[in-house]
């Protein structure tokens, strides 16, 4: 039965977690599921379900739409607008994606570190091209793209050795899993401020990406475009992305120096 497992501890789990498991259970390919479905995604009981669904919907949180499916509603997208500094990143920055956009030709996403993984911000696609990953609010592992590599890069050196620590999966046969390797390669990005990365999350890409950095030289959030791969301009893309995470972290506030090392 469906949430059978988490039937005994339904009485002592709080009603915020059940509500966050709830609305964890939707994603880009389930944005809209049947109750009992929802209640199979969110391991809980269907009468559980349906009582915090109703209340969720009541307040505007979900939608049920004309087949009685439900998903996520418009006042959960308005609420979680509000006051977020990566969203005032995202309105800052989007100018400026949109520039870079125009002028390089290529698919061009802004991307944060949160929980350990890359989650993306914006994304900006040129028509006809068909990158599954990379989409707004969607996540992707850190080592495996040229944003997460920057990220990681210009990041505190104690959350980068715990992550270094961690098992890192191989996603395609280019995915760099070596602690001592990703170390260098790291060292390599601080230096040169930007990232190269072909083929290590998804094969027939290659990824650029520079830092946004704050006053104190760590990542903010991480400017990148995607190429197919053997069609890669870095001669065009790299000064391109330099100039807009420069002028995006001069607009945060941030006084980066252009000829810092």
């Amino acid at each position: 039965m469906a949430g059978s497992s988490s039937g005994q501890q339904d009485s002592r789990e709080s009603v915020i977690g059940r509500v966050a498991r709830i609305l964890a259970a939707f994603d880009r390919r389930n944005s809209a599921l049947p109750l009992s479905v929802l209640a199979e995604r969110a391991d809980l009981p269907v009468p559980t379900a349906y009582r915090l669904v109703t209340e969720l919907v009541r307040h505007g949180l979900l939608e049920r739409d004309e087949d009685k499916r439900i998903r996520v509603g418009m006042r959960l997208w308005e609420l979680s607008t509000r006051g977020n500094d990566r969203l005032t990143i995202r309105n800052i920055a989007l100018p400026y994606m949109e520039n870079l956009f125009e002028s390089l030709g290529q698919l061009t996403t802004l991307g944060v570190l949160d929980g350990g993984t890359v989650l993306y911000l914006e994304r900006l696609t040129p028509e006809g091209m068909d990158v599954e990953r990379a989409h707004i609010g969607q996540r992707h592992p850190i080592h495996a793209g040229s944003t997460g590599l920057v990220l990681l890069a210009f990041s505190p050196l104690n959350f980068q050795e715990d992550f270094l620590r961690r098992p890192l999966p191989r996603y395609t046969a280019d995915t760099v899993t070596d602690p001592g390797l990703l170390r260098r390669q790291l060292a390599m990005i601080r230096r040169q401020r930007y990232a190269v990365a072909t083929g290590i999350g998804m094969p027939d890409w290659t990824g650029m990406a520079v830092p946004i950095l704050d006053v104190d030289k760590s990542a903010v959030a991480a400017l990148s475009v995607v190429y197919a791969r053997g069609k890669e301009n870095a001669a065009a893309a790299i000064p391109a992305l330099q100039a807009a995470a420069f002028a995006i972290s001069l607009t945060l506030g941030s006084r980066p120096r252009r000829d810092e090392d």
